[in-house]
């Protein structure tokens, strides 16, 4: 059985349609017909995902649970719980990198490649891509009005192409999670 969503990107600046179909059967999520572009921004996700050099992706990604007075909580959290969350996140984007190995491979022919991603790795797909959009959206220092404007088109500089980056990270999220409760 196949829960199946075409996805169309355009841009008028871009003069070009993009479509990839996203599909999950059985116990594979696949994402077909994935042109250069889609393909490359995929294989970033590790790289994204990383927060060194981002102090608000840090700050973000293992902030402690309370904040305030209670400096003794939240040296113990620094010290027993973020190692294991920088483990687990870690774990997860070498999973995303595991899979996105189909994608290698002779640059010609990745259009209409297909990228199937096991169910079981849903979970290491939505840390690395959630790890990926705070990353990326805290270089970038985009602000609540950007990231909620889905309908900013052009991909004219370095910062547009990263919020269509983030966007379409989101993209993939909302669509395993969709896959996931069916």
């Amino acid at each position: 059985m196949c829960s199946n969503c075409t996805v169309t990107f355009c841009s008028r600046h871009w003069k070009k349609q993009v479509d990839m179909d996203i599909c999950r059967r059985k116990s594979v999520i696949e994402i077909s017909e994935l042109d250069p572009f889609l393909a490359e921004l995929l294989r970033q996700i590790p790289a994204s995902a990383n927060p060194d050099g981002a102090p608000a992706a840090e700050q973000r990604i293992f902030s402690p649970p309370i904040k305030g007075k209670a400096t003794e909580f939240c040296a113990e959290w620094k010290m027993y719980v973020e190692p294991e969350l920088r483990r687990l996140f870690q774990s997860a984007t070498e999973t995303v990198a595991t899979d996105l190995e189909q994608l290698n491979g002779n640059e010609k022919s990745l259009g209409n490649r297909t990228l199937r991603i096991p169910a079981k790795h849903s979970d290491a797909w939505l840390s690395a891509l959630n790890q990926a959009r705070i990353v990326i959206a805290a270089k970038n220092k985009f602000t609540e009005n950007e990231l909620n404007d889905h309908c900013h088109s052009p991909i004219g500089s370095r910062r547009d192409l990263s919020l269509f980056q983030v966007n379409f990270y989101g993209f993939l999220q909302e669509f395993i999670l969709r896959e996931l409760r069916s």
